[in-house]
C-alpha cells in the first residue's frame, strides 16, 4: 500500500459547442460496443470517445497525467468496464465529475482509478489546460497558476481508499485474507 493521494495535472473538459460539461456520457459514447473485442488493455485508450460527437479525437490530444472532467451522471449505461480501463490506457490519472452512474463508480473504484465527485464543478470557472492538485484524501483540489484558488470535493470514502491504495479490488481482498 501506499500509492500517492495528491494528484496533480491538466485538465480536459468534457463540454458541448457552449461550453457546458455534458451530461449523462454513457458507455456506449466512453468506448462504443464495436471495439469489445479488444482485450488488451494498452489498445483501448484509442477508442476512447470514439462515440462522443466532437470528442472522436480525445485520444491523440490527451498526454499521460492529465485528468479528465465531466458533468453528471458520467458512465451511465452498461457496466462495460472498458469504459474505465480505456482512461488508464492513455495515462489518465483521474476523472473529476459532478455525479458518476452506479455502476460505472464501482467499476472504477474496484479497478483501483480514482474518481472525484464535486458537485459544483460546473460553477468552479475552471478551464481545459489549467492544471489542478486533487487531494483524494482531503477531496480539496487547488486550482495551480496565476488563478490559484481552490474547490472542495467529495474526499474517497474509507473503501475507496483501501481499495485504491490496494491497486484494485483483488489486491486489496488479498490484503485482507492476510490479515
Amino acid at each position: 500500500m501506499g500509492r500517492e493521494t495528491v494528484i496533480q495535472g491538466r485538465i480536459w473538459m468534457i463540454v458541448d459547442k457552449q461550453g457546458r460539461l455534458i451530461d449523462d456520457i454513457d458507455t456506449d459514447q466512453i468506448y462504443h460496443n464495436a471495439h469489445l473485442a479488444v482485450t488488451d488493455i494498452r489498445e483501448m485508450g484509442k477508442f476512447s470517445f470514439g462515440n462522443l460527437r466532437g470528442w472522436e479525437d480525445f485520444p491523440s490530444k490527451t498526454q499521460p497525467g492529465d485528468i479528465v472532467m465531466v458533468g453528471k451522471n458520467f458512465g451511465a449505461g452498461s457496466s462495460r468496464q472498458q469504459a474505465v480501463d480505456c482512461f488508464a490506457s492513455l495515462g489518465i490519472v483521474l476523472l473529476l465529475g459532478e455525479s458518476f452512474g452506479a455502476i460505472y463508480k464501482r467499476n472504477a473504484i474496484n479497478s483501483g482509478f480514482p474518481i472525484v465527485e464535486c458537485e459544483e464543478l460546473a460553477e468552479a470557472n475552471l478551464k481545459s489546460g489549467n492544471q489542478i492538485e486533487a487531494d483524494v484524501a482531503s477531496g480539496g483540489i487547488r486550482v495551480l497558476g496565476e488563478e490559484e484558488r481552490s474547490i472542495q470535493a467529495r474526499p474517497f470514502s474509507q473503501v475507496q481508499m483501501d481499495i485504491y491504495q490496494a491497486g484494485n479490488l483483488f489486491q486489496y481482498g488479498k490484503i485482507l485474507e492476510q490479515k
